[in-house]
C-alpha cells in the first residue's frame, strides 16, 4: 500500500505550487521521490510516495513545504524546509484580533512595516523566512530562531512599539551571537597560567 497524504491550500496558489510549466511542481516530485496529485479546484493537493522511496519523512517534509507555499513562500523559499531542524508555524492573526478585516490589515501593517522593512528586520535578526499571507503569518527557521521570531511577531499583534520590538530582537541577537562565540571560539589550548607549572 502506498503512504500518502492529503491537505487543502488555497486556490490561488495552486499556480505557484505547480510553477511555469509545471516546474515547481515536478521539481519537488524529483527530488523527494513523492508525486503530487493536485485538484486546482479544491486546492486539495495529495502527497503520494513513489514506488522505491523508502525516505517516509519525505511525505512530511513535502506537506510542510506544500504547505508554506500555501501560506504565501515562493517554492524556493520553502524548499529551506528540506534542512534538518528547519520547520513552519504559523499564526491566525484572528485568533488575537478577531475577524474584523480592518483590525487585521492593521497588524498586518504593523507586522510588514512600510515598503517591508519590518518584516524585512525580523528576517534578517532571526535569520528566518516570513509570510504575511491572507490572515496568517508564517515563519521558517531553526527551533531558537523560530521561538525569538514568534515573539517578536506577537508583541507586534499585541500592540507593542517597533522600537521596543527592536530593541529586544537586538539583545535576542547579541545573546545569541555571545552563545555561539563561547560554543565554536572556545579555545581548547590550557590557559597560560596552568602551563607554567
Amino acid at each position: 500500500m502506498s503512504q500518502k497524504t492529503y491537505l487543502r491550500i488555497p486556490r490561488e496558489r495552486i499556480g505557484v505550487l505547480i510553477g511555469p510549466k509545471g516546474k515547481a511542481k515536478k521539481r519537488i516530485e524529483d527530488h523527494f521521490g513523492v508525486t503530487l496529485e493536485i485538484d486546482s479546484e479544491s486546492g486539495s493537493v495529495e502527497i503520494v510516495l513513489n514506488r522505491g522511496n523508502r525516505d517516509i519523512t519525505a511525505i512530511f517534509t513535502v506537506r510542510n513545504i506544500v504547505k508554506a507555499i500555501g501560506r504565501g513562500f515562493s517554492p524556493k523559499r520553502a524548499e529551506i524546509l528540506a534542512t534538518e531542524d528547519y520547520d513552519l508555524h504559523i499564526i491566525d492573526l484572528t485568533e488575537y484580533v478577531g475577524t474584523s478585516k480592518n483590525a487585521v490589515a492593521r497588524v498586518k501593517g504593523r507586522i510588514i512595516g512600510k515598503a517591508g522593512r519590518s518584516r524585512a528586520l525580523i528576517e534578517e535578526l532571526t535569520e528566518t523566512s516570513i509570510s504575511v499571507y491572507g490572515d496568517t503569518v508564517a515563519y521558517i527557521g531553526s527551533p531558537e530562531c523560530l521561538q525569538a521570531a514568534r515573539e517578536a511577531i506577537m508583541m507586534l499583534v499585541e500592540g507593542s512599539f517597533h522600537k521596543t520590538v527592536w530593541n529586544f530582537l537586538y539583545a535576542w541577537r547579541r545573546k545569541m551571537k555571545k552563545d555561539r562565540g563561547e560554543l565554536w571560539y572556545e579555545s581548547p589550548e590550557p590557559k597560560a597560567e596552568l602551563r607554567k607549572r
